[in-house]
């Protein structure tokens, strides 16, 4: 497939906003996909790399490069010369990633660089997410959108499927089965303001600690342990301890879902920063596990005993799981019947947080199971951190947001009166707030590269925020983790904005 046939689709989902049309445009794409485009396809239409982050700035990117005058590159070319880039290390790396993607631009027509640029800065926003991409697999393969979506979360991947189904029909779905040491998408909560309004539309359910841990996946298979992550990456030789505490359980064949958390010498949390540090280290496992060691916590079970437990109700699954997992290795819980256990609720959600963790999460008793879906049966509750920062720059948009200045550099007062960089949001960002902060913006430019439109530290935003991390990448040493823009300030002084020390003694525990 060309690379232009998806560029151009790419564009179309952008501009339109019924739902429908978008599904028969996608569907109309992978009728003419060759099964070999579709791992790349897919996540190219949802502004993903398979390769992850390749190094590719916005200083390789504003390189002036004229585009080429007829398409020829092939969605296949791309990601090989992508993958090439990725692969680039050592003495002289910045150069060649600089000529390759330099030879990569000039290949691409004008159409065909602006979704590159979209692509390689995470700005390809044009609403074709997984969701949709299943829906069109559905009408272009003639099989029932709910057997693909059971497909897709069984499988762990929606490529996999994508792949076997063009390429050998609907009958295939059938083939993909919850099976131990094979990973499944992780289901998910949407988000409610308060655990009243949780209750209220969930009626019987269960309250339980929203650890700020990593999501992982226990198979068991006889000795055979096999951990994953929420992303289905393998860690199981990172995390030894987790390992020896699957087979201590009483079941041989089991797949559990639950966290990993560090915790300190009061049983209190560590901060995420270590949880993840650890997490991800693969280099000395020994050392990093006596330093920072992890403890898992589950509290769901999705087969045991060669039976899949999937479409059981959540009471049901609980069952099982208190049958299989001790009570200290089990999420802490309290059972909410109605309006009346509101007061408890809220209780259970106060001590909650004294204990140091990020919530809770309410989920319906009744319900199955959904895998890969952020299904409403469950909610998650948590406070909400709020700052006003004052906005340093701003990054041209990609995709539907073509045109607009979309991406906030965000920056906090620090003690000489200049500001620290704490990261960047395009969440939370109406068509209408696009447009005027374009404007207001512009107003404020003193440098516009072409990328990235640095402006006068004048303009006060309210971010929510869900959490701090450290970071070295930017000059407090922290950053903000999940911001998204409330509201603009105008109100507000840029030297009425939040500080870095008023920010870090809000986080004691992500000092940097």
């Amino acid at each position: 497939m060309l690379f232009a046939r998806l560029a151009r689709v790419s564009q179309e989902v952008a501009a339109v906003p019924a739902r429908s049309r978008k599904v028969a445009l996608l569907a109309e794409l992978f009728r003419d996909a060759d099964a070999d485009d579709v791992p790349i396809v897919i996540p190219y239409l949802a502004g993903r790399l398979p390769q992850g982050r390749l190094g590719i700035g916005w200083k390789l990117l504003g390189q002036d490069i004229a585009p080429a005058a007829e398409p020829a590159l092939t969605v296949r070319e791309v990601d090989a010369r992508l993958t090439a880039v990725g692969a680039v290390s050592g003495p002289g790396s910045q150069a060649e990633r600089a000529r390759l993607v330099g030879e990569l631009l000039a290949a691409a027509t004008e159409d065909e660089q602006r979704f590159l640029f979209g692509l390689l800065t995470g700005e390809v926003r044009q609403g074709a997410l997984d969701a949709l991409a299943v829906e069109g697999l559905a009408g272009a393969t003639g099989a029932p959108a709910a057997d693909v979506r059971r497909a897709v979360m069984l499988a762990g991947s929606l490529q996999t499927v994508a792949g076997a189904l063009l390429a050998d029909g609907p009958a295939v779905l059938d083939t993909f089965r919850l099976t131990v040491g094979r990973p499944v998408l992780p289901m998910l909560a949407h988000t409610a303001s308060s655990v009243a309004e949780a209750v209220g539309k969930l009626g019987a359910c269960a309250v339980e600690e929203k650890l700020d841990g990593i999501r992982v996946q226990v198979h068991r298979d006889g000795a055979d342990v096999r951990l994953y992550t929420r992303t289905l990456d393998d860690i199981t030789d990172r995390l030894p301890e987790v390992t020896a505490a699957a087979r201590e359980l009483k079941g041989d064949s089991f797949v559990l879902d639950g966290e990993v958390i560090a915790l300190d010498e009061h049983g209190r949390p560590r901060s995420f920063q270590e949880t993840a540090g650890r997490v991800g280290s693969r280099v000395d496992v020994a050392s990093a596990a006596a330093a920072v060691p992890v403890s898992p916590v589950f509290f769901d079970v999705l087969r045991v005993d060669g039976r899949d437990l999937l479409d059981l109700p959540g009471a049901d699954r609980h069952a099982e799981l208190a049958r299989l997992v001790p009570e200290p290795m089990r999420v802490r819980r309290l059972l909410a019947h109605g309006p009346q256990d509101v007061a408890a609720a809220e209780a259970f959600l106060a001590g909650t947080l004294a204990r140091g963790h990020e919530g809770v999460v309410l989920k319906a008793l009744d319900a199955p199971y959904s895998a890969g879906r952020r299904g409403s049966a469950w909610l998650k509750v948590k406070p909400v951190h709020t700052l006003d920062l004052v906005v340093l720059a701003a990054e041209w948009g990609h995709g539907r947001r073509t045109g607009k200045l979309s991406n906030l550099h965000l920056g906090a007062r620090t003690a000489d009166g200049s500001f620290a960089m704490l990261g960047k949001t395009f969440k939370g960002l109406t068509d209408a707030l696009l447009t005027w902060q374009t404007e207001r913006l512009r107003e404020l430019a003193v440098e516009d590269n072409g990328w990235v439109v640095t402006v006068r530290p004048e303009l006060v935003v309210e971010i929510a925020y869900d959490g701090l991390q450290r970071s070295t990448r930017y000059p407090a040493g922290v950053t903000l983790r999940f911001a998204r823009v409330v509201r603009y300030r105008e109100d507000k002084r840029p030297e009425e904005a939040d500080t870095v020390q008023t920010l870090l003694a809000a986080h004691p525990e992500v000092r940097p």
